[in-house]
């Protein structure tokens, strides 16, 4: 059976999350049903990463294998025109070898958080950027975040219900910068903990607010203690940019 690989857009807002759920909606069940209506059956579609409830994704990468080999063209436009009002969006989809795995073949991901410091309430950009009223001192936020680059055990920054056998990651890159009106997190992984993103931003929120330093962000890292770590950060704001193969 020929094997695509999708990269795939969507707003998290209307779903459970990236995996499917008996009675809730997600993406992977959105994408699912839309492919047997180019596939004539069901094919079963494997990410390369489970985005939480709420989380969006700019470049989300699955394969899937087809009945039959189409035109890599047709696959995008077919599956897009029966994805119908769902907000999710094939970007492109390319043909690839049978050992291709969208999760397991990815050598490194990466997410950018948006967070907006203002006081007004959201019209535009609601359910898509944490808003914070108050001021953060971005550059404060990128110094402390060097503290969390390299290997760690992020047992504080792992969600209670994560299922991964070890807490110990290596983070790559943290970068804190100012982008317009708001302040930008990118976080570079080959893997993360389950809620890790939103746990480092909801420390290093604390730290642009002026309550925390890096040191204490340090502190907060070797406690390898859930009780330790910053309020975790909203789903809304995050996003999966990339994922990236040999």
């Amino acid at each position: 059976m020929p094997r695509y690989k999708l990269t795939i857009e969507y707003d998290g807002g209307p779903y459970r999350g990236w995996q499917w759920q008996d009675e809730a909606p997600s993406v992977q069940g959105a994408l699912e049903a839309a492919i047997e209506g180019l596939n004539g059956e069901p094919a079963k579609v494997f990410g390369a990463g489970r985005t939480d409830a709420g989380v969006h994704a700019l470049a989300q990468v699955a394969h899937v294998d087809l009945v039959k080999d189409l035109p890599t063209d047709k696959v995008r436009d077919a599956i897009n025109f029966h994805l119908g009002e769902h907000p999710v969006s094939i970007l492109s989809a390319e043909r690839v070898d049978e050992d291709f795995n969208a999760r397991f073949s990815a050598v490194e991901r990466e997410y950018l958080y948006r967070i907006l410091p203002r006081r007004p309430r959201l019209a535009l950009d609601r359910g898509r950027v944490w808003r914070v009223p108050y001021k953060l001192d971005h550059e404060a936020m990128h110094h402390a975040a060097q503290v969390l680059v390299g290997q760690h055990d992020f047992t504080t920054f792992r969600a209670s219900e994560c299922q991964a056998n070890s807490p110990v990651r290596t983070v790559d890159e943290i970068t804190v910068s100012c982008a317009a009106d708001e302040v930008h997190i990118k976080v570079r992984a080959r893997s993360f903990l389950h809620k890790q993103v939103r746990s480092i931003t909801g420390t290093l929120n604390e730290v642009g607010r002026g309550n925390w330093t890096a040191n204490d962000v340090r502190e907060v890292l070797e406690a390898c203690d859930r009780t330790a770590c910053g309020p975790v950060a909203p789903p809304e704001g995050l996003y999966l940019t990339r994922v990236r193969y040999k």
